[in-house]
């Protein structure tokens, strides 16, 4: 029974039977096809069983080996190797079909490619998940085949395996390489000027070129007789909360990704520069109810404990309790403290219902909304109309984009720090904010 659940038959088999068939046919009209169909039909039957004999006199032929890593990262490149490696005394081709989870929706995924007698190979391919949660890989179905492309001998090796799916850490540590060498404006990042002194003494020290006159410390001036001047730090250890909106808005998906997972992914990074910066981070996670929420903390264990309650997190269908919200972060957060909200307004009447909660949370804590661009109507409206159906829409959606602006503008007109920006840069914009608050000593 296991022989028979490996044997595999190739499909130049059938064009051998056709052949043979075919002849047999003609053989009626032509005697002499006859016998010839007669002789290629006792050869095919040698042929099939030296084939057999081939493939299966030697046990364990094929060995195979899934390379993957111990998380997948979310909405990012994620590679896989296969190592593979045969026992035949002959040249092998090989028809591979790895078994990667549903969520993929993949199903054309095969690798045909010939091994010499000994030889070892390592594939090599990438999966970019949409999602998070468990991703559950099956076995690797190998098809084994000689030169003579008869049959196919079927290994099913490896093992079933389950991958979580964490939010973007592949993402957070390019971030964190950048940050750590100062080279963040190879991602787009801003330097920004700062202005005034709003920093932490640090130590006295000696005058050199290019120091500041305003930073003299006449008194050390005078008992050593040089020019001494104050050396500052940026303030360390303010509150960083990021607070993601897991209402039904934020399901809506841009390439791919949701929403709530680009939110993620961000509040990810935010929260590891804010540690890399001497910040504390946490996070607060609400929509009908207040998810999780963590408190903000300056270890280094902080962003593997934000990283584990991201995990899970998924959108409710209900609208987002924002007075919930308020009266949450008036109970949790203690002390002033910069409050990163994703959210997405859809209308400006929509957001005018939640602007006092906005405006009670930015009377105690330095407040930064950031909602979507819709990128997709964006691009639409850069068509040219062709009808009077394409004008229509053409000017919904520019209503729509103005609407965007527009609530910008008036959460600005009270006060309120606002990021409006297209789904794919918000990352970038976000660390921009962060950092141009920070120098601006604001934090």
């Amino acid at each position: 029974m296991k022989f028979i659940k490996s044997l595999y038959l190739h499909p130049f088999f059938y064009w051998l039977i056709s052949a043979i068939a075919v002849i047999s046919v003609l053989g009626f009209f032509i005697p002499v096809l006859y016998t010839i169909a007669k002789l290629a039909c006792l050869f095919f039957v040698i042929a099939l069983g030296f084939d057999i004999l081939l493939l299966y006199r030697t046990k364990d032929a094929v060995q195979a080996e899934r390379i993957c890593p111990e998380k997948l990262s979310n909405g990012d490149e994620n590679p896989i190797q296969i190592k593979l490696q045969h026992n035949y005394s002959f040249t092998v081709n090989i028809d591979l079909i790895d078994e990667i989870p549903i969520q993929f929706q993949k199903r054309d995924f095969i690798y045909s490619l010939s091994l010499k007698a000994g030889e070892e190979k390592m594939l090599n391919y990438s999966l970019r998940p949409l999602s998070r949660g468990e991703y559950h890989f099956g076995v690797i179905n190998v098809y084994a085949y000689s030169f003579l492309k008869i049959i196919k001998r079927r290994f099913k090796l490896g093992n079933s395996e389950m991958i979580p799916c964490y939010p973007s850490y592949m993402q957070m540590r390019q971030y964190e390489l950048m940050a750590i060498s100062n080279r963040l404006t190879d991602f787009g990042i801003k330097k920004i000027r700062r202005i005034g002194h709003q920093m932490e003494f640090d130590q006295i020290r000696e005058y050199v070129k290019g120091d500041d006159y305003r930073t003299i410390n006449w008194k050390a001036t005078a008992r050593k007789s040089q020019i001494m001047v104050n050396q500052y730090q940026d303030e360390k250890a303010q509150p960083v909360y990021s607070i993601i909106d897991c209402g039904r808005s934020m399901k809506m998906p841009f390439y791919g990704l949701s929403l709530l997972d680009y939110a993620i992914n961000t509040s990810l990074v935010i929260s590891n520069t804010a540690i890399l910066k001497h910040d504390k981070a946490g996070l607060l996670c609400f929509g009908k109810n207040v998810h999780s929420n963590i408190r903000a903390g300056g270890r280094r264990t902080q962003v593997k404990k934000i990283m584990e309650v991201l995990y899970n997190q998924e959108t409710d269908y209900p609208e987002p309790n924002y007075e919930l919200l308020y009266s949450s972060v008036k109970h949790f957060v203690r002390g002033r403290s910069l409050l990163m909200l994703y959210t997405n307004f859809e209308s400006l009447d929509s957001m005018k219902r939640q602007l006092p909660y906005l405006q009670g949370l930015a009377k105690d804590h330095l407040l930064v909304v950031i909602f979507f661009n819709n990128s997709e109507i964006e691009e639409m409206t850069k068509k040219t109309a062709d009808s009077i159906e394409d004008i229509y829409v053409k000017t919904i959606g520019e209503k729509f984009l103005f609407d965007k602006k527009l609530i910008a503008k008036e959460l600005e007109k009270y006060g309120i720090h606002t990021i409006l920006t297209d789904p794919k840069d918000l990352t970038v914009n976000s660390l921009n904010k962060y950092l141009e608050l920070k120098s601006r000593g604001l934090i």
